[in-house]
């Protein structure tokens, strides 16, 4: 994806502030885009990349929304913010879903940047889990969002690791994607989770019905 040009790099010019959001967004709901309107302000991002994972491989046991779908709920949630963008790479790569293959492959093409990973609290949890964890931990500063009343706090081993760490103020939310699906598939009103143009995608496509 080509950064804008006042985002690009020059010499004494100030690095870009980008944030890195993925999931795998099936479906899409408010909580998210409530945690990537957090990020962007408390965090004075110039942009925030939304990364639909391909083949996210924690996620196991059931199959996903197709990768057009989810790519096209997640349009349709992020329409109106300029400093929103969806990123591609995870749904054109082949295999699984890496972060640290993300992240490389973002910082070899647009060197004069800060990435900001955007994480909830419990995958900085299992962040020890993560490929190339170590090396993910040098190239980015972690924001980890956490609800009202919840530490935010890594594994014993990730904690052992040097690494940046900012914690975002998350509103308290109760929404889950599994709870989109559950009420979908009874045919109950999903627009308060995911406002009327995702409810009006998924009942046009008939996604996640019985």
């Amino acid at each position: 994806m080509a950064l804008d040009p006042a985002l690009s790099a020059s010499p004494g010019a100030r690095r870009a502030r980008v944030g890195l959001f993925g999931g795998s967004f099936d479906p899409v709901h408010v909580a998210h885009l409530a945690l990537a309107r957090c990020a962007l302000e408390q965090l004075g991002l110039d942009r925030l990349l939304w990364l639909p994972a391909g083949r996210p491989w924690q996620k196991t046991g059931r199959g996903l929304a197709s990768p057009e779908h989810r790519r096209a709920m997640v349009a349709l949630m992020l329409a109106g913010e300029p400093r929103f963008a969806i990123d591609d790479s995870e749904l054109e790569r082949d295999g699984a879903s890496y972060t640290i293959d993300t992240v490389r492959a973002r910082q070899a093409a647009h060197p004069g940047e800060d990435l900001f990973l955007v994480i909830g609290q419990d995958q900085y949890e299992r962040l020890h889990s993560w490929r190339e964890w170590r090396e993910l931990l040098q190239r980015v500063t972690l924001a980890v969002a956490a609800r009202a009343g919840q530490e935010v706090r890594g594994s014993a081993d990730v904690q052992k690791e040097p690494h940046s760490l900012l914690k975002l103020a998350l509103p308290a939310m109760q929404v889950s994607s599994t709870q989109v699906r559950e009420l979908a598939s009874r045919g109950e009103d999903i627009r308060p989770l995911v406002g009327d143009a995702v409810a009006g995608y998924i009942a046009q496509h008939r996604l996640y019905s019985e």
